[in-house]
């Protein structure tokens, strides 16, 4: 694993999220056809007409999966501002930029360092 930042370019590439929005298509086909009984299924000649009916909604929920992941994923990269788009990318991207603390840290569990306020 190399060493280098990254740029958030470099975090979105679309051949990345096409391959990712695949790999979530051919999930949820598989699922599908597991769930309709298909793959289990030691007959073939006797229910021909439901397996082609099965292989049809693995098709189409493979497919809506798809177009759905894809656009919930370019609502997603929206979000980001264009000019951040060429820095580099360091630490977290949901991390407060002003906050010097890690998650877990005490400093960010008291709210940024401050105290908590009294319950009086």
């Amino acid at each position: 694993m190399t060493d280098k930042n990254l740029t958030r370019r470099d975090l979105m590439r679309p051949v990345q999220l096409l391959g990712f929005a695949l790999l979530a298509a051919v999930f949820a086909g598989i699922v599908t056809l597991v769930s309709m009984g298909v793959l289990q299924d030691q007959r073939p000649t006797s229910e021909v007409d439901q397996h082609l009916r099965a292989w049809g909604v693995a098709a189409i929920v493979a497919g809506v999966t798809f177009i759905a992941t894809l656009v919930i994923m370019a609502l997603s990269l929206l979000v980001v501002d264009p000019a951040q788009v060429g820095k580099k990318v360091d630490r977290g991207l949901l991390l407060d930029p002003e906050d010097g603390g890690e998650p877990g840290s005490a400093e960010s569990e008291t709210g940024r360092g401050r105290t908590p306020p009294s319950p009086h």
